[in-house]
């Protein structure tokens, strides 16, 4: 069965929330691309909408919004996500992955769209040996 880590950025407060869901709730991102907004009351974020930004696989290969597949291609680029060119016309043929996520993903970016009752720290609570060294 599929695994996730999912990085969840709040956009009120500036902070990202690492989610891991596994079993059903993954089995639920299968098949969404980027873009989609989601209800994240599977992830156990009730009341919450998520909207996916981006993602990569087990070999850091990025995901691009606008490549409409789901498997990886080898693109010519000339700067954006994926590649900084560091002369000016440089080109690279770099690995990106399409926006279909798929069992492949190890790591989902998505951020709140619409948030719930509950603020985002009180469903991510830090352990008390945390709260001590910092």
């Amino acid at each position: 069965m599929a695994e996730f880590k999912i990085v969840l950025s709040d956009q009120k407060t500036g902070r990202a929330y690492k989610v891991d869901v596994s079993g059903g709730p993954a089995g639920a991102l299968i098949g969404k691309k980027i873009g989609d907004e989601m209800d994240a009351g599977s992830l156990g974020l009730s009341g919450y909408r998520i909207q996916i930004t981006g993602g990569s696989d087990r070999n850091g290969t990025p995901a691009k919004r606008n490549l409409p597949m789901s498997g990886r291609r080898r693109l010519l680029l000339s700067g954006g996500l994926g590649f900084k060119p560091v002369m000016e016309g440089q080109r690279k043929r770099k690995a990106i992955r399409g926006n279909e996520i798929t069992a492949d993903f190890v790591q989902i970016n998505a951020r709140v769209t619409t948030y719930g009752d509950k603020a985002l720290d009180e469903y991510f609570v830090k352990p008390a040996a945390e709260e001590n060294k910092a």
